[in-house]
């Protein structure tokens, strides 16, 4: 199949983007020309996906005045959401503008650990790990107290955390971004405890970052391997320091899948159909 945007008569899947998974879905997208738009929100997410024709990014946050606009620009006839698995308010946006404009939709979602884990016999490691079903439940309880405490939460949730700035002493691990920096220093943190890097963050330099800081307590999200959960659970279990992970989200998605072949097969599926009406 050649000149993909063409055949298909410049109808285009949605692939809302970001993520690493949505990253690889794109590249095989691009494969077999099968044509779509990604949206992400920031020029650097931008250049997580390849410079090819049948692959176009749109860089914004899209609200629901914006996206009704944006699926007719866009020809847009299904929707794979690879958004980050707390990046609720897009997938709620997305899952919306599905049922209303009656657009098939597709939940492509990486693996939590815990399932991934669930047939393991439990080790005495994993008996540092604290999982919690939000932040209000760690924010209730007496989980920060007189700890030294890690947040590798990303920064949005940084602002719930303000009113334990005297409580406990917190450190956080922030993207190199002003958006990131702005949110921290408004919740409290000072330039000593916060460290800007850009993820994958190895083992060796997880665990040297955690003794510096003396750290007591890590605080993270389940964002499975993609999001460095898998070596946050490794260095806890070495320095043998407890690690709370907060579950994810849970929606009501129409239609779930963490297999590509399936994700690949659903634009396939839409986009031949779109020739025939």
């Amino acid at each position: 199949m050649r000149n993909g945007c063409h055949d298909y008569n410049n109808r285009r899947i949605w692939l809302v983007g970001g993520t690493s998974e949505s990253a690889q879905i794109a590249r095989v997208l691009a494969q077999c020309e099968l044509p779509c738009t990604i949206s992400v929100t920031t020029e650097t997410a931008k250049n997580l996906y390849p410079a090819i024709a049948t692959l176009r990014v749109w860089v914004g946050n899209l609200d629901d005045i914006e996206l009704g606009e944006f699926l007719q620009q866009q020809q847009i006839v299904a929707i794979l959401d690879a958004s980050h698995p707390y990046a609720v308010s897009i997938s709620h946006l997305a899952i919306a503008a599905a049922e209303r404009w009656q657009i098939p939709y597709l939940r492509y979602e990486r693996l939590s650990l815990q399932c991934s884990n669930s047939a393991k016999t439990p080790t005495t490691a994993d008996k540092l790990i604290i999982e919690l079903a939000n932040w209000e439940t760690l924010l209730a309880g007496n989980y920060l107290t007189g700890k030294r405490v890690l947040l590798t939460v990303g920064y949005r949730p940084l602002l719930l955390f303000r009113s334990w700035q005297e409580k406990s002493t917190l450190f956080a691990r922030i993207l190199p971004a002003a958006r990131s920096l702005s949110a921290a220093i408004e919740a409290g943190f000072s330039s000593d405890r916060l460290i800007a890097i850009r993820p994958p963050v190895l083992a060796e330099l997880e665990t040297e970052l955690w003794q510096q800081w003396q750290i007591s307590l890590v605080v993270t999200k389940a964002s499975g391997t993609p999001g460095g959960e898998d070596v946050k659970r490794e260095v806890a279990a070495k320095l043998g320091v407890p690690l709370i992970v907060i579950d994810r989200p849970v929606l009501d998605y129409p239609q779930q899948t963490s297999d590509l072949a399936r994700a690949v097969e659903f634009c396939q599926q839409h986009l031949a159909a779109s020739n025939f009406h």
